[in-house]
């Protein structure tokens, strides 16, 4: 069911992918952006000017230049503090923003390239390092980055996430090279091209993906649309059978679909019904899918699971983008949607009822399927974090310097996930 993907040159696929989205005349475009000072260079023309220092980079396989390892190519691409970072890419510690500070706002390319040469894919699939490269750079740069939340950084942190999770070792014993590859895929795309509103808001400005999807995971459709996209415009698997690439295209938008939040409860249950059955085979090719989606689910909604340096990060991102939302729907006289009234929500408000009916009923199970260290690491900040933002209500006694210090303390006790890799 792949009849609406469009070469992005055709008429109607361009400015949809660029942000010009008719949401009753509002350009989303500037919906999250910062005023730029008159003779101030706009942000997004310096990262074009860095994407094409390494498209230069990369082009030299063209010029008849000798093979390289891919990691010379990132060698020259990041400076030795982010090379540095690299090394402990499997630490539930990870710190992406910083990451992305020390890439100069290239974390997803730059991390998603680490990561495909860690696995060995790009040997493997005998991937064009200039097509993979092109693609990342696509990828990155149709993420809307004025989002204060559903941007590249937290592409790139899905798929930290997820890489920490291929690594657990029932995972890391059972998966294959494809899985691993569609597992990375789907973390770096899973948003791709989101306008920073949801799926309700949508529905009722008529917008037309809405129509498109039937109003059907509409979001979550045109993220996997927008991924085969860029798959087929850069070629990067036009050198597998077409039948091998259509499959990948196909799983793809199966591990991406999964990551609709109002499927949560029907992913939940059936996940806690194979654990009580303790009929999980992970030889079985469908199993093993049906794991990487949950693990997917998991990284994309991990923040909270995250030390509260992190997390709290996150946690105000997040809702910043929901009060932008609400602030619209205000403006233009529609019913405010839930979480996205700034008056009648607080952050704490909406962190905690976040993690109580979505982030720790997921998390539970995913322990019950990885009874590992990282597994209970991140339930210990899940419980921490969700105390602090408890802590941090109206009646609550006590000043936050003094919360946040003993979060800081408490999260020294923690084990630290999986082993550094």
């Amino acid at each position: 069911m792949l009849g609406d993907v469009r070469v992005r040159s055709q008429v109607g696929f361009e400015p949809e992918r660029r942000g010009s989205h008719p949401y009753l005349g509002v350009d989303f475009r500037t919906l999250h952006s910062r005023a730029e000072s008159a003779g101030s260079i706009p942000a997004r023309r310096i990262r074009r000017l860095f994407s094409f220092q390494r498209h230069l980079l990369s082009s030299r396989f063209l010029r008849g230049a000798p093979h390289l390892n891919p990691l010379h190519i990132l060698d020259e691409d990041y400076c030795g503090q982010a090379k540095c970072m690299l090394e402990k890419v499997g630490s539930w510690n990870f710190d992406i923003f910083l990451f992305d500070r020390l890439t100069n706002g290239n974390s997803l390319v730059t991390l998603t390239l680490y990561l495909l040469s860690h696995y060995g894919l790009i040997e493997l699939f005998q991937l064009d390092m200039v097509k993979v490269h092109r693609f990342l750079v696509l990828v990155q740069e149709d993420y809307h980055n004025h989002n204060p939340y559903h941007n590249s950084v937290h592409a790139a942190d899905v798929t930290q996430a997820m890489h920490c999770y291929l690594k657990e070792p029932k995972l890391a014993k059972s998966l294959t090279s494809c899985d691993i590859l569609l597992g990375l895929l789907a973390a770096v795309t899973h948003d791709l091209d989101h306008p920073g509103v949801n799926q309700p808001f949508l529905i009722k400005t008529n917008h037309y993906l809405a129509a498109l999807y039937r109003n059907t995971s509409v979001l979550e459709n045109h993220h996997w649309r927008s991924a085969v996209g860029l798959l087929r415009e850069t070629e990067l698997f036009s050198h597998l059978p077409a039948e091998d690439s259509l499959n990948m295209e196909r799983q793809l938008g199966s591990l991406i679909l999964a990551t609709d939040i109002s499927r949560q409860n029907e992913y939940l249950s059936k996940f806690r019904t194979h654990l009580d059955q303790e009929d999980l085979c992970l030889g079985n090719a469908s199993h093993r899918h049906f794991v990487l989606q949950m693990a997917l689910k998991c990284a994309d909604i991990c923040n909270p699971c995250r030390p509260w340096e992190l997390s709290k990060q996150w946690s105000e991102k997040v809702t910043e983008e929901f009060f932008h939302q609400g602030d619209i729907e205000k403006k233009h006289k529609l019913e405010v949607s839930p979480l996205c009234d700034s008056e009648t929500n607080s952050i704490a408000d909406v962190q905690i009822g976040f993690m109580t009916y979505v982030v720790e009923p997921l998390f539970a199970e995913w322990a019950r399927f990885s009874d590992t260290r990282l597994s209970q690491t991140m339930l210990g900040h899940l419980c921490l974090n969700k105390a602090s933002w408890n802590a941090m209500q109206p009646e609550a006694s006590g000043s936050s310097e003094e919360l946040e210090s003993e979060q800081e303390a408490s999260s020294r006790a923690l084990p630290q996930g999986s082993p550094q890799s």
